[in-house]
């Protein structure tokens, strides 16, 4: 999974090891590079950093947890913030522009106020009717009683404007801009001062940019001027004026980083630029272009992607400067021109930190952040300006943890600092708060949304009727229970990933087996509209919790790996022990261990000769290259290893690593690999095939490539072993195709494969995992969940069912909701694993007689 962000430009993999005199939560302090599941993305963060243009009376409640029909959310908590009067804003708009998580919930923004040391939600501001996916709470800024939050996915975009009456914020009005076009991302910046809104839409003119100028008059608050970046200046053109800005009673500077940070390579990837900062003046009514404010030298420094005006000086955030270690340069007047007066930085500036993406300013005191560093995990600093005007530096904040993205939002007010994290607990998302103090700032606690997640649907089985079962949208699939992770005995920010099934040959009872992100689960589902939990079977002692683990069963024993978890190995575990247990849930441990690889992506079984391939392996050990490591489980509790293959002429890395493989005994077409064991590799860019029989001398028998790759994650072979389906994980979020795209290959000659078919889907979401069942095939296709195809004609699936195991936003690509399907059980059961949400047990209907 996620493997799509690659590094094929841009790669960024470094070790993060500062030693400041301060260091404040949370999470490892260094990346090991020998952690890295090569060479697929990890939480070490080898990623691409490519830069493209930005594409372009109701009232709060007192706080509570949301209604608990809602997911534990992608919610992206603390991706704004701002500090005003001693109370601190978090808006929480359900996702991060430049990682592909896409969100479940309606964004909303938070307020907390602190009591007798300790910092409570005292309101829930959203608009009424909210809906998932409008980036609701984005940027938001606060003047006295006045608060500005901007939607910019809202159509062309949308700003919110409150003010506070009687303690309580009420929604004064909402405001469009009227003839934007859909990619403005009007409201993508918000800033006030008290009297008049500025709402930048850098995505606006081909993403040349603009901010609209809101004036408060009589009939409400009124279009006064719309800003652009100098007319016909060259380097305004696709510069993104209105990325970032600032007010200050009648002095303005806007940001033009000149495009935005996309770890997702697309079709366009134009020349980065310096980025610059527009200054604006009012005079009487009217704002007028002041200066145009560049960084020193001509290097790409994106600056501008943060801006802030404080006491009359103007701080710009440039995260790409200086080899991407980033700084903020302060700009001051002097005899009417404006000049650099002071370049901050951190006292050991790290390459590719992007120091300056996120930046705040109150009188003295000046923290930014640098959310991409160290594998996302991400840190802060602040400065505190000394006896000369100069800075210096005062505390650093962070790291977080693995895909924290913590510092991509920060404020300061006169005593508190705030430092958001919206990658924390999985995108769900942590503030972290600091207190000032002579020395610098110290940690007050952190502060989070508490939604408790969804309510389990257990008793009967609910019908699919009118595209509806159980509040889930369906067709021909009902619902027969469901469990949330939380009742998969799963805390804040862990998910479900991987899952398959065993059956007990001696009582035919049925049982899911759920991976999650610390631990294997065990739910018994011989009453399946009733699930029992059984208990958990924890990650191997001294592993790290990871976003990937993989199972397959063998003789009545699961084997469990996990990718960038560090010496996890192959947990192998007696599901016999499942009938003893009588006091649910019980935490179990492995019966053996085997240590020949540490992380792993996935682990392969051939349950007809009794071999299990390890694919994907790192971190130690025996890794083969990433591609199969080969070992005999005949005798489960002692597996041994057998031996390697690779074909280095498939992958990225040029190791012939597999992101994932399945491996038969082949009975199909071709006279001459009949009752051979041959594996089929998805191989990130190649369809890769072996003959694996002779464990000692693995042969290549072919590989094949295909147009408008992106990222090859899986597949499996027809019954009659004459075709085999594929998916590709990253193609719809690159670009490359409009709709989930399934390649058929036509193996009946395993040496020349052909791609037959590219068979598209009803949605646009990524698809995950496939397996195929007589004469169809059962999709996890991430949030449009299960998809049903008829194969009885291989060369033409037709989709004859599917349940959307996301209940909100829309079915468009990214990383969340469903990750497997095992539909192999007996009874018809179909069990789906969806990240965010649980386990769901399904049926398919029975097809209808006409």
């Amino acid at each position: 999974m996620l493997a799509a962000l690659l590094a094929p430009q841009y790669a960024v993999v470094y070790n993060s090891d500062r030693n400041p005199s301060q260091i404040f939560p949370t999470g490892p302090k260094t990346q090991d590079l020998t952690m890295l599941p090569s060479p697929g993305l990890t939480f070490a963060f080898a990623a691409s950093l490519l830069f493209a243009p930005l594409e372009a009376g109701a009232q709060s409640t007192p706080a509570s947890s949301p209604p608990l029909s809602l997911p534990a959310g992608v919610s992206a908590f603390a991706s704004a913030v701002t500090v005003e009067g001693g109370e601190v804003f978090v808006g929480r708009p359900g996702g991060v522009d430049f990682f592909p998580m896409p969100p479940n919930r309606p964004g909303g923004v938070h307020v907390f106020t602190q009591s007798g040391g300790a910092w409570s939600q005292t309101a829930l501001v959203s608009p009424p009717d909210a809906e998932v996916g409008t980036g609701y709470g984005t940027s938001l800024d606060v003047q006295g009683d006045l608060m500005v939050v901007g939607a910019p996915g809202e159509g062309a975009g949308a700003v919110y404007v409150y003010r506070r009456t009687d303690g309580a914020w009420t929604l004064q009005e909402r405001i469009t801009w009227e003839g934007a076009v859909a990619d403005a991302r009007f409201g993508a910046a918000v800033a006030t001062n008290g009297t008049e809104i500025l709402a930048g839409a850098p995505g606006a003119d081909n993403g040349n940019g603009a901010v609209v100028l809101l004036a408060d008059g009589e009939a409400g608050w009124e279009r006064s001027q719309v800003l652009t970046a100098g007319g016909s200046n060259e380097s305004a053109r696709g510069s993104a004026f209105g990325t970032s800005l600032d007010v200050e009673d009648g002095l303005a500077a806007i940001g033009a980083p000149g495009g935005d940070i996309s770890l997702i390579p697309g079709p366009d990837q134009p020349s980065l630029m310096p980025g610059s900062v527009y200054v604006f003046t009012r005079e009487a009514d009217t704002w007028s272009q002041a200066a145009h404010l560049a960084p020193p030298g001509n290097e790409p420094a994106s600056m501008g992607r943060s801006v802030q005006v404080s006491e009359g000086s103007i701080f710009a955030g440039a995260p790409l400067a200086q080899q991407a270690s980033g700084a903020v340069y302060q700009f001051e007047k002097d005899d009417g021109e404006w000049t650099l007066a002071n370049t901050l930085q951190p006292d050991s500036p790290a390459p590719a930190s992007f120091f300056g993406l996120a930046l705040a300013v109150s009188g003295e005191d000046v923290v930014a952040g640098l959310p991409l560093a160290g594998g996302g995990t991400g840190g802060g600093f602040a400065f505190r300006r000394n006896e000369s005007g100069g800075w210096r530096e005062v505390a650093d904040f962070g790291p977080g943890g693995p895909f924290n993205f913590y510092g991509l939002a920060v404020a300061v007010g006169e005593e508190v600092a705030v430092v958001g994290a919206p990658g924390a607990d999985f995108f769900e998302g942590t503030g972290h708060i600091f207190r000032r103090t002579p020395e610098g700032w110290e940690p007050q606690g952190a502060i989070i949304d508490d939604n408790t997640g969804m309510e389990a649907v257990v008793g009967e089985e609910r019908e699919c009727e009118e595209g509806q079962a159980g509040g889930f949208d369906c067709s021909e699939v009902n619902l027969v229970s469901f469990l949330p992770v939380r009742e998969l005995g799963g805390a804040r920010g862990v998910v479900a990933n991987d899952l398959w099934g065993w059956t007990d040959p001696e009582s035919g009872r049925e049982y899911a087996i759920v991976g999650r992100t610390d631990a294997t689960t065990f739910v018994d589902l011989t009453n399946p509209g009733s699930p029992v939990y059984l208990g958990e079977l924890p990650l191997t002692e001294g592993a790290t919790p990871n976003l990937w683990r993989d199972i397959k069963v063998y003789d009545n024993h699961a084997f469990i790996v996990a990718d960038n978890a560090g010496a996890h190995g192959v947990q192998v575990f007696d599901l016999t022990r499942l009938r003893d247990v009588t006091a649910p849930p019980v935490t179990f441990e492995a019966d053996t261990r085997y240590d020949g690889i540490s992380s792993a992506h996935n682990i392969v079984i051939n349950e007809a000769t009794g071999f299990a391939y390890v694919v994907g392996a790192s971190g130690g050990g025996e890794t083969c290259g990433g591609g199969l490591h080969m070992i005999d489980i005949r005798d489960p509790k002692n597996p041994m290893f057998s031996g390697c293959f690779s074909d280095p002429a498939t992958g990225n890395a040029g190791t012939g690593y597999s992101h994932d493989a399945q491996c038969v005994r082949y009975h199909g077409p071709d006279e001459a690999y009949q009752d051979r064991e041959i594996c089929f590799g998805a191989n990130e860019d190649a369809l890769s095939i072996a003959d694996v029989t002779d464990k000692s001398a693995p042969v290549v028998l072919s590989s094949a490539e295909y147009p408008n790759t992106g990222y090859l994650h899986q597949g499996w072979v027809s019954e009659d072993h004459r075709y085999f389906y594929m998916n590709d994980e990253t193609d719809e979020l690159a670009g490359n195709v409009s709709r989930t795209r399934t390649l058929i290959w036509d193996i009946q000659v395993l040496e020349d494969p052909m791609l037959v078919k590219q068979h598209f889907g009803t949605t646009a979401s990524s698809d995950h995992n496939l397996y195929v069942l007589g004469d169809y095939m059962y999709q996890a296709n991430y949030v449009s969940g299960l998809r049903v195809l008829d194969i009885s004609n291989p060369e033409e699936p037709e989709e004859v069912g599917f349940f959307d195991t996301v209940s909100a936003g829309n079915d468009g690509p990214g990383f969340a909701g469903a990750w497997s399907v095992y539909p192999y059980f007996e009874s018809g059961l179909i069990i789906v694993s969806s990240m965010r949400e649980g386990l769901f047990v399904l049926k398919k209907r029975p097809p209808r007689v006409s």
